[in-house]
């Protein structure tokens, strides 16, 4: 027996120690819920569900994110659809004022509420904004754009670039009829040099008769002998020699006074066959029905074709400025016949020689016009845990103040309703504008929808492998626990009775 070195004791101490630190441990993770509360616990389990919990924390985050994305283009959504009731209106009022049927003065009235609506608009893009970022107004910076090219309501094609664009139209010939800002207008002389030939083939060809005084039939020949008998507006005259026998009878008159008395407009009858005088041959250029502004001063209804090409290049230079606020559209343009020749509208021509001869088509030139407006709001959402471009989804919104949408200063009150009438197309413009932003807002909207429950989907499927390596399994801990209590309370137990063991040694020193 020895009394130094109690092993049984020491035996028992030591498991009693180990016992104790896992009841220690279990009990720390039964009360935290976590089975790895240090890295000793589980070292490489620890980095990875720390990983895991970047990775949650981030993306959900991320969805938080992703739903104020939402909040803000709900915002400029909601504010574009009032723009859009007020263009709606506007486009009602437009229409109502190119109606022939008002006056100036209502077209004022029209114009007072256009006027208003063109200021709320401006309020809206103003003052609509999401966390003090303004929605509608755009960026600090400006930039030049081009508005869409119009034709002015004018049968023909337009073909425009990015600076530039082309109205394409047929050739105007003789007789043939056109409309131009609302009024319909009849082309009375040609654009090359009358010939016989030219004559007879717009008779036999064109929509209108054409007699042509000087250059033979169908009409009075130069020569005419007296007798010779002329149907002119329904009256039947003698040609006569002189000024005696004219005034003897008033069916009687000279070749001379025939000539004048034919001008554009009257009809004549030729073999059975009533024909229309569109060919104003004024023996004088400047005198007569057609003169030098190449309108007949009886009916302006009767131009030349260098009017109707003017009156035209007029009609687009008006219809292709409406919203410009930095250059107007070239008023200025240069038609092209094709095939070849080439006109400039600034100098004076007569109705012959404009240099289109044997061409088809007409090609009117300009450039279209341009405004300043803000730049586009762009600005991306974060939708992701990591410093990923592809975690990014950008928000582009326009400039949408009047300026923007092209229609700032919108005119609908000149006299015969031809403002009214572009302004429409321009409010069209800009309600496709509109209607363009709000569906790439809604676009965006619903892909954020998808990207929050993709997020959502990610952030419980990564918590629940995290919950796997951290969380503590309850009912298997509790087992340990209670194994572990039950040894310490046994190790407690041997570690006592080790300690009594040495006690035989007093009985021998009795």
């Amino acid at each position: 027996m020895v009394v130094q070195h109690n092993l049984r004791a020491m035996n028992a101490n030591r498991m009693l120690g180990i016992t104790q630190g896992t009841l220690s441990k279990s009990a720390e993770k039964l009360s935290s819920g976590y089975k790895v509360n240090r890295a000793a616990d589980d070292a490489a389990g620890l980095s990875i569900s720390e990983k895991m919990r970047k990775q949650i924390r981030g993306l959900s985050q991320a969805s938080l994110n992703a739903e104020d994305g939402i909040s803000a283009v709900q915002t400029a959504e909601g504010a574009l659809t009032e723009v859009h009731d007020m263009l709606q209106r506007m486009n009602e009022l437009a229409t109502k004022a190119a109606n022939g049927t008002n006056a100036l003065s209502d077209r004022q009235t029209i114009q007072d509420e256009v006027d208003q609506l063109l200021t709320e608009i401006d309020r809206v893009a103003e003052t609509t904004k999401f966390n003090e970022t303004y929605l509608l107004k755009g960026d600090k910076d400006k930039v030049t754009r081009y508005l869409s090219a119009k034709d002015a309501g004018l049968n023909g094609t337009i073909t425009e670039s990015a600076t530039k664009a082309s109205f394409t139209m047929n050739v105007l010939r003789l007789g043939d009829s056109i409309t131009i800002a609302g009024r319909e207008y009849l082309i009375s002389s040609h654009n090359v040099d009358m010939t016989q030939n030219a004559i007879i083939a717009s008779i036999t060809n064109g929509k209108y008769s054409v007699v042509d005084f000087e250059n033979g039939d169908p009409g009075v020949d130069a020569a005419a002998t007296a007798g010779t008998h002329i149907d002119l507006d329904g009256v039947q005259y003698t040609i006569v020699t002189n000024a005696a026998e004219e005034n003897a009878d008033k069916n009687m008159m000279t070749l001379s006074n025939i000539m004048k008395k034919m001008e554009v407009g009257s009809t004549t009858k030729y073999n059975g066959k009533t024909y229309h005088v569109l060919v104003d041959e004024e023996p004088t250029p400047g005198v007569g029905p057609l003169d030098h502004d190449d309108i007949d001063d009886n009916n302006s209804s009767y131009i030349t074709d260098l009017q109707a090409y003017k009156m035209i290049r007029q009609e687009l230079g008006l219809a292709n400025n409406v919203g410009a606020n930095k250059k107007n559209s070239e008023v200025d343009v240069i038609i092209k016949g094709e095939p070849g020749g080439q006109v400039d509208l600034t100098a004076d021509h007569e109705t012959s020689g404009l240099g289109l001869a044997g061409a088809k088509k007409v090609i009117f030139s300009f450039s279209k016009g341009q405004y300043t407006a803000q730049e586009d709001l762009n600005f991306s959402l974060h939708v992701g845990a990591d410093a990923d471009m592809t975690n990014k989804i950008g928000v582009g919104i326009k400039a949408l103040y009047t300026a923007g949408l092209g229609i700032k200063g919108l005119n609908v009150k000149d006299t015969i309703g031809a403002a009214a009438t572009y302004a429409i197309d321009s409010i069209s413009d800009a309600i496709a504008t509109v209607s363009s932003q709000r569906s790439l807002l809604g676009a965006v909207q619903n892909r954020l929808e998808h990207t929050i429950n993709n997020l959502d989907n990610v952030v419980e499927n990564t918590t629940s492998a995290e919950s796997t390596i951290r969380d503590t399994d309850m009912a298997t801990e509790m087992v340990k626990y209670a194994n572990a209590n039950i040894l310490s309370q046994a190790g407690q137990s041997m570690l006592a009775q080790g300690n009594q063991s040495n006690q035989g040694v007093l009985s021998l020193l009795g």
